[in-house]
């Protein structure tokens, strides 16, 4: 059985188109700062790159990145279009905000429910 990993990295080959290389490259970033959980997935349709941040909402986002799924309460995407330029910094900054959000909700114990 493969790992997840590789079966994106199939996936991004795959894709043998911008998609696949903006997903690679977003990856990467993604990499170099991910734990203490999910900081964000990475999608492609058609026409768009997408990147979903679990807890997009609760997240800072000063530069403006988010631009899709800004009704929700508690996610917020980013589409990516073709021959768009990212803004590699502040995407750098949102994940870290992301993985201190993560940390952050880590180390606080959870409420113990009352036993009935």
């Amino acid at each position: 059985m493969k790992s997840a990993s590789a079966l994106i990295d199939e996936r991004i080959k795959q894709l043998g188109d911008w998609r696949g290389k903006m997903l690679a490259k977003v990856r990467q970033i993604i990499h170099q700062f991910s734990h203490g959980g999910i900081v964000c997935t990475g999608e492609t349709y058609k026409s768009v790159v997408k990147m979903t941040f679990a807890r997009g909402a609760a997240l800072p986002d000063p530069s403006g990145l988010f631009n899709s799924s800004l009704g929700g309460n508690v996610r917020r995407a980013i589409d990516i279009h073709e021959g768009e330029k990212s803004d590699v910094a502040a995407l750098k900054d949102l994940i870290r905000a992301a993985v201190a959000l993560n940390l952050e909700r880590k180390s606080k114990p959870k409420p113990r429910r009352a036993s009935s």
